[in-house]
């Protein structure tokens, strides 16, 4: 009977929990069945509002001088004396000494053309008072007309020439001696010497390269493209602002557009801009935290463009394939094509798109349909309040029916 028993408890056992499941599924309440909601994007706007702008025209460029001139000797000699001034970084004036070159020899060629001079005017003078005698003595020629040599006319031109020749080599002289001092051509800036004290230097040895400080240069590349949005392209005669960082700041200069070269670059199919900074040195007049727009500087440029209205300026990432999403009043989405004026870097300029007061999304676009409700940005903080407000009333009916 044991062994009975034992052979046949498993099968009692898997009754017992067979029942006790089935007990348990019979008695099993179904889930509350909720109504799925559907999910709407929250979507943050900026409202329309057309304006007046200027297309204004991002480009860059190095500082250069307008002048800029190598010193070159016009005679040989020995460097006797150097300018301090003379110096890489030295600002120099017009005309002010920079280099002497030994003068004797020239001074001494001065002093001997002048000597030829005083005699070949000795001997006109002399060959004049001939020309008078001889007319005396020819006064009562009855032959007809005196001859010109009877009157020394030859040998007066003669003296004549002479003088002129004397004159012409005193004349050279004393540039040549004027030359021996190197003197600046215009105010400027020293960019290298390459002579030292004590150098011998023949004629046409450059002594060092010239920058002028008046007006500073930069030409400014535009693609071909960027020339409609000048007032005129023949004469784009516009102002200009250029920024750098010096020191570790943001520096900006004004400037205005002089020319265009009219030129198309070969290589890289741009038109160059012209831009002039007047007195880029601050020589004349220097105000507080201001900086020299020193050459060589790399800068930045906006090159003010013609006036449009009826301008609406949008991010640029906004945009997508030239179309906008338009959140019209009902909270729905509409993809509307633009008309997009120019871009830049950050914006894009849209005319005759889009009207005052509308609303465009900000948010990411590539997910959004046509008539697809969103909720604005603004709005999803209503609803928590909504529910926090409706909360308590809930609470007091559940304990009200506790009670009862």
């Amino acid at each position: 009977m044991k062994r009975f028993l034992r052979i046949l408890s498993p099968f009692f056992i898997l009754i017992i929990f067979a029942g006790l499941a089935f007990i348990l599924l019979s008695t099993q309440e179904a889930p509350e069945q909720k109504e799925q909601q559907e999910k709407i994007p929250i979507v943050d706007v900026i409202n329309i509002e057309q304006q007046t702008v200027s297309l204004n025209l991002p480009s860059y460029g190095v500082v250069s001088p307008k002048y800029k001139t190598q010193l070159v000797t016009e005679v040989q000699g020995r460097l006797i004396s150097l300018d301090p001034s003379f110096v890489a970084g030295g600002i120099v004036k017009q005309g002010q000494a920079l280099a002497q070159i030994e003068p004797s020899d020239y001074e001494a060629d001065f002093i001997q053309a002048e000597a030829s001079l005083a005699q070949a005017t000795a001997a006109l003078n002399e060959e004049v008072a001939r020309g008078e005698v001889a007319k005396i003595e020819f006064k009562d020629f009855d032959n007809g007309l005196p001859p010109e040599l009877g009157l020394r006319i030859p040998q007066l031109k003669k003296e004549q020439a002479n003088v002129k020749y004397a004159q012409a080599a005193l004349a050279r002289a004393q540039r040549n001696l004027e030359r021996t001092v190197i003197r600046a051509p215009f105010d400027g800036i020293i960019k290298a010497r390459i002579v030292d004290l004590g150098q011998y230097v023949s004629l046409g040895t450059n002594l060092g390269e010239l920058y002028d400080i008046s007006f500073a240069e930069i030409r400014l590349p535009l693609s071909n493209n960027d020339l409609a949005y000048l007032e005129s392209v023949d004469n784009p005669d516009t102002s200009v602002t250029l920024s750098a960082s010096l020191a570790g700041k943001s520096f900006t200069w004004h400037g205005n557009i002089v020319r265009s070269e009219n030129v198309i670059d070969e290589q890289n199919r741009m038109v160059y801009l012209v831009a002039e900074v007047k007195d880029p040195y601050l020589r004349q007049q220097r105000g507080e935290n201001e900086l020299p727009l020193k050459y060589g500087s790399f800068v930045t440029a906006v090159i003010k463009g013609r006036t449009v209205e009826g301008i609406v300026k949008l991010p640029r990432y906004v945009v997508r394939q030239d179309q906008v999403a338009i959140v019209k009043d009902d909270n729905t989405i509409e993809i509307r094509s633009v008309n997009i004026v120019r871009t830049d870097v950050d914006s894009v300029y849209i005319k005759d798109s889009l009207k005052d007061g509308e609303r465009v999304s900000i948010t990411d676009m590539n997910n959004m349909v046509a008539g697809q409700k969103v909720k604005l940005l603004g709005e999803e903080s209503e609803e928590p309040e909504q529910e926090l407000e409706s909360a308590p009333e809930n609470k007091d009916e559940i304990t009200v029916a506790g009670d009862q």
